[in-house]
């Protein structure tokens, strides 16, 4: 360690500041480095490095060779220390200085990093009044960055070279150029580098904080500026756009506040559900079914069948697993018979699966199998099932569907509507004439006993008479269900994340606010061409869900038709279940016209056989957003992937070059959105309704049903906004109408005692 021996004492009170008052902010090498520093400073009789009348925290952590953002953050700390030991310097004799700085101790300089067009400024360097004063009389605070510092300029009568000069510091450079065309509106600070000079020239002027940042084209740039500590690059760029411009100059604690705040409402959502499915994703217990499942398929070979096994894959500890062959194949003669449009000669069938339906229930049906394989020495619980004995035929057996439901309720503390649907599909697959496994006999010679749950006895019965085994499990599963139906809880209320919304006047009108956010917000597009896609998209997300009220999935897979073109034939819509957004000539405007088979409750009394058609309203610019979009945004999006057609893309990225959403990335997309736009954040001022938490798309049809059920009183009108019928409005949001049918009523009576 360096000391000075000339003056022991103010050596062992540095080390003792620091001991005891730095130990708790920096880690032990960085502090160990600020140490040495200082002592050298001591022991050379050099001046610590300042600016104006304080010190220069950059300078300070680039001679001492510790990470900048934690000696800006601890300088209200470090700064009593610092000024005894300036005193201390100041008490050594000049000629001691003088040869210090003789010797060449003086510590080296470190240039920043700046923007690529950055070079030194030439001539001699003079010295600049760190605050002038401003010119007299009252002002106009324009809307715009680049007015904004114009205007102050000449406040402050400022060239761009005078300004230049005065807010460098010895060693750094910046081209007068660059000043230049920040005044004109050509270009806006971006880097950590401009962000930087952007706070001096705000220091200099005597603005209040975050005056340029907040008038900057594109506010999330002006955030990408925080460096947090321990954080990875991916959770900085998901926290930067929630946090506050003067972030990093906030005391620690205060930091942490908001960090734990936005992780917590924001990016989580603070719900008692949201809590329990961030836990449990942790522990996958999943057989994946590469053929037939587009989530991140496990391929150990061109063909998966032919993959060889491994059955002491690490991940087989916690049950995520491919499928071995004879199961994917199994699964893969299910899906074919509930999907196919007519069934193999010899079968019947009662009901077809959807894509959708099919997708959910290789998912379920992989969970169960998941959790059979599963370690029953690690955190999932499973049963041990080695891979090779899974087999559908193992449905068939009473004990294993009891084995499943309460593991289940043990895993998540309740039973839920999940198991009942489970079971009925247990039920339908063993069916006496149509089920699945009851016309699939084979299954029975796939049979292995299974310690604790199957025996050698109970295959042997199986075997010997193949539709009893499957009557009796058809009957024991449709017995849980109902028992199970009865204490049945709702693990998340699916109203929780926009109750604010709900419960307002006009819900319709709060969630509207999302929109009137996204506009405000909206970046410049000759700056920030890529940005300002986003944003239209995000906006046009939350328009066509207020207008059309459709499920994710028929809004995700609307297809468009530009203008010009003729429209998609309904035949053709019908046969690929799906709808299109195209220009109408007739009534001049957008329309959106959808078929009957191409919803989920494509036999309801709502539709009566008839397509879904409406013409979109040119209200609120929504027409200019449109022809913005896929005049520009929309393509570059798309870069050069290929066009799925669809009215809404995905930002083509280099790791995944498909354009088209699916059911995840739109349910995210939405997300994000509400998290960026809708939430209320009291550090930043941005987000439009309070209590408002992170949600899926499916939420709008809430808040249509609700805004017309309030509005109207009739579960009939509701029901015409979300495209269903009024018995179903009834029973998923008749909760929000009694207290406002009470006070109608209440209304009416209170006359009487104001007669």
């Amino acid at each position: 360690m360096t000391t000075d021996r000339r003056n022991p004492a103010s050596a062992r009170m540095l080390g003792d500041f620091l001991s005891k008052r730095a130990a708790p902010l920096f880690p032990p090498l960085e502090l160990e480095r600020l140490r040495v520093y200082l002592l050298g400073l001591l022991a050379r009789a050099e001046r610590v490095p300042a600016i104006g009348r304080g010190f220069d925290w950059s300078r300070i952590a680039a001679a001492a060779n510790v990470d900048r953002d934690l000696v800006i953050r601890a300088r209200d700390v470090l700064r009593p220390g610092l000024v005894v030991l300036q005193r201390e310097i100041a008490k050594a004799p000049a000629t001691k200085r003088a040869a210090a700085i003789a010797k060449g101790r003086r510590p080296a300089t470190i240039k920043p990093a700046t923007n690529n067009v950055a070079s030194r400024t030439r001539g001699p360097r003079k010295a600049i009044e760190p605050f002038p004063e401003p010119t007299a009389g009252a002002w106009d605070d324009p809307e715009t960055f680049h007015e904004a510092l114009a205007l102050h300029m000449r406040r402050h009568r400022d060239s761009c070279l005078h300004l230049c000069r005065a807010i460098l510091r010895d060693g750094e450079t910046l081209e007068k150029s660059t000043i230049v065309v920040w005044r004109s509106g050509r270009k806006a600070p971006r880097s950590v580098a401009s962000l930087e000079f952007l706070q001096r020239i705000k220091w200099r002027y005597r603005l209040p904080n975050g005056y340029f940042k907040a008038k900057l084209p594109h506010r999330a740039r002006a955030t990408t500026g925080h460096v947090l500590t321990g954080i990875s690059g991916a959770e900085q760029r998901r926290l930067a756009w929630h946090l506050p411009d003067d972030f990093a100059e906030r005391p620690i604690a205060e930091q942490e506040e908001i960090l734990e705040w936005v992780r917590r409402v924001v990016i989580s959502g603070s719900t008692e559900f949201r809590r329990y499915q961030a836990n449990a994703v942790k522990l996958r217990y999943a057989v994946r079914f590469a053929t037939l499942q587009s989530k991140k398929p496990q391929v150990a070979s061109a063909n998966d069948d032919e993959a060889p096994l491994d059955e002491t894959d690490p991940d087989l500890l916690n049950g995520t697993v491919r499928a071995p062959p004879a199961l994917s194949a199994e699964m893969t003669e299910l899906v074919g018979f509930k999907t196919s449009t007519l069934t193999a000669l010899g079968y019947q069938r009662r009901g077809v699966w959807g894509d959708e339906t099919a997708a959910q229930k290789v998912e379920h049906l992989g969970l169960m199998f998941g959790a059979l394989a599963g370690s029953s020495r690690g955190a999932v619980r499973g049963h041990d099932v080695p891979l090779r004995d899974l087999t559908f035929g193992l449905l068939v057996f009473p004990v294993v569907w009891d084995w499943y439901v309460q593991w289940r309720e043990r895993r998540r503390g309740l039973y839920t509507a999940w198991e009942v649907d489970m079971l009925r599909v247990a039920g339908a697959l063993t069916g006496p004439a149509a089920g699945w496994i009851t016309q699939t006999p084979q299954l029975a010679q796939r049979l292995k006993p299974i310690p604790g749950l199957v025996t050698q006895l109970d295959i042997e019965a199986a075997q010997a008479d193949w539709p009893a085994a499957c009557a009796l499990a058809h009957a024991h599963t449709l017995a849980r269900a109902k028992e199970i139906q009865r204490v049945a809880r709702v693990h998340r209320d699916p109203f929780e994340p926009i109750l604010a919304v709900l419960e307002a006047e006009s819900p319709a009108g709060e969630y509207r606010r999302i929109a009137d956010e996204i506009v405000r917000l909206m970046p410049d597009a000759r700056r920030y061409s890529k940005s300002r896609a986003e944003a239209v998209r995000s906006l046009l997300l939350i328009r066509l869900g207020l207008h059309l009220g459709l499920r994710q999935r028929n809004l995700r897979e609307l297809l468009i038709c530009p203008r010009g073109r003729s429209p998609t034939p309904e035949r053709q819509l019908e046969q690929a279940r799906r709808g299109e957004m195209r220009w109408s000539e007739r009534d001049a405007g957008w329309e959106v016209l959808i078929p009957a088979a191409a919803f989920k409750n494509a036999n309801s009394s709502f539709f009566g056989g008839r397509p879904f058609r409406l013409l979109l309203p040119d209200l609120g610019g929504l027409y200019s957003y449109i022809d913005e979009w896929l005049a520009d945004h929309r393509q570059r999006l798309l870069g050069r992937a290929r066009d799925p057609g669809t009215f809404f893309v995905k930002t083509v990225k280099t790791s995944s070059a498909n354009a088209a959403y699916d059911q995840n990335t739109f349910y995210e997309a939405w997300r994000l959105t509400t998290q960026r736009y809708g939430i209320y954040n009291p550090y930043t001022g941005r987000g439009a309704i309070r209590d408002l938490l992170p949600h899926g798309p499916h939420n709008v049809r809430d808040v249509l049903a609700t805004h017309i059920l309030k509005k109207t009183g009739s579960y009939e009108q509701a029901s015409y906004a979300i495209q269903d019928t009024p018995d179903m409005v009834a029973k998923h949001y008749g909760r929000f109408l009694p207290q406002d049918k009470a006070a109608l009523a209440a209304e009416i009576l209170n006359k009487v005692w104001a007669a």
